[in-house]
């Protein structure tokens, strides 16, 4: 059979049929959009004005918190000309300090509201989010249970900022290391140590913190006098030193306090111990103690007060000759019975009895 008979063959297509049912299609859709479209459009508002408030607080937010991060700064460099501000503030350690709060928070804040922003975004186009998070709790779980150093790291150092517990410029003993802090981080603090070497202490590891640059110091010198020595003279040639140097600039200003003369620290046979000690300006005590120990040696010096240690004792008296120093000791050979001499004295050769 040909193609043309097969064609005439067929049922040719009914146009009006075609029409109706495209009629009726294009009928159910307007009237599915026309039934929905308001949904739509209030979900769309909705989702827009969450967008638009999330967005605008959380510039409200951060713009606030970096205003009052500026302002504290600027407090800082105010003070800083003053004549306590080398003293009482330091620039660079407030600048690190109130930065890295400013980031904590500008963090926080942006975290929460765009979490929040988006949860609601999920739910106004009706997305179950019980098991979203069920799920990001789990995920949540895990990344702390297999990151939980660095967490540590992280919120260890957070409070360590927020407590002030040091800062630039201090020298602290944090047990693993010890030295000048040069860097403040959220997971890693940057000390100087005595011999120019740089420790990075996970700020985790940090068990205990001594400050040596907060509050005061103390500097504390040890003299060791001859016990033969008039205590009191000890005492007026120290108390004299003190008072000179207290007057003198920079000690002036690194004294916090008079000079004391804590008294006898230890008594022996061949020398005593005086203490001194003086309250200092944080982090200057050893150098207060080395112009201490000068002073109070040119001072003892100059009123005849030898230390130990310092001068070879001389004797008082020269001691008489021995009159013995130049004799022998005795031998026991310049006896003829002794019993040295007598083993040192040549047998003598037998001699025959039985002459025969």
């Amino acid at each position: 059979m040909s193609l043309s008979a097969l064609l005439a063959a067929a049922p040719s297509p009914e146009p009006g049929g075609s029409l109706d049912e495209a009629a009726e299609h294009a009928g159910n859709a307007a009237g599915w959009v026309e039934e929905n479209w308001s949904t739509w459009l209030s979900t769309g508002l909705r989702i827009l004005l969450i967008v638009a408030v999330a967005i605008t607080l959380r510039y409200l937010i951060r713009r606030a918190l970096t205003n009052l991060i500026d302002r504290m700064n600027r407090s800082a460099q105010a003070v800083q000309g003053t004549a306590l501000g080398g003293l009482l503030v330091n620039a660079e350690r407030r600048r690190q300090r109130s930065e890295a709060i400013g980031s904590v928070l500008r963090s926080v804040a942006s975290f929460l509201i765009m979490g929040t922003a988006a949860l609601m975004v999920l739910g106004a186009f009706k997305i179950n989010l019980a098991p979203l998070l069920a799920s990001a709790g789990v995920a949540g779980v895990a990344l702390g249970f297999g990151a939980r150093n660095l967490v540590t790291d992280f919120l260890s150092g957070v409070f360590m900022i927020l407590e002030d517990q040091y800062g630039v410029g201090d020298t602290i003993d944090a047990g693993v290391a010890s030295g000048e802090v040069i860097e403040v981080g959220l997971r890693v603090t940057k000390l100087r140590g005595d011999n120019g070497e740089i420790w990075y202490v996970r700020n985790g590891e940090v068990k205990r913190i001594g400050n040596l640059s907060q509050g005061w110091s103390t500097a504390g010198v040890d003299v060791t006098v001859r016990p033969t020595e008039d205590l009191e003279q000890v005492r007026k040639a120290i108390t004299a030193a003190a008072e000179t140097m207290a007057k003198e600039e920079p000690w002036a200003e690194r004294l916090w306090g008079p000079v004391e003369v804590l008294g006898l620290d230890a008594v022996l046979l061949d020398s005593m111990t005086v203490r001194v000690t003086a309250k200092t300006m944080p982090g200057k005590s050893i150098g207060v103690e080395r112009e201490l120990r000068w002073r109070i040696k040119q001072a003892l010096d100059d009123a005849g007060i030898r230390m130990i240690g310092v001068l070879p004792l001389q004797a008082d008296a020269e001691s008489s000759a021995d009159p013995t120093a130049a004799m022998a000791a005795p031998s026991a050979y310049a006896s003829a019975i002794s019993p040295q001499s007598m083993a040192t004295t040549p047998i003598p050769p037998p001699t025959n009895l039985n002459k025969q």
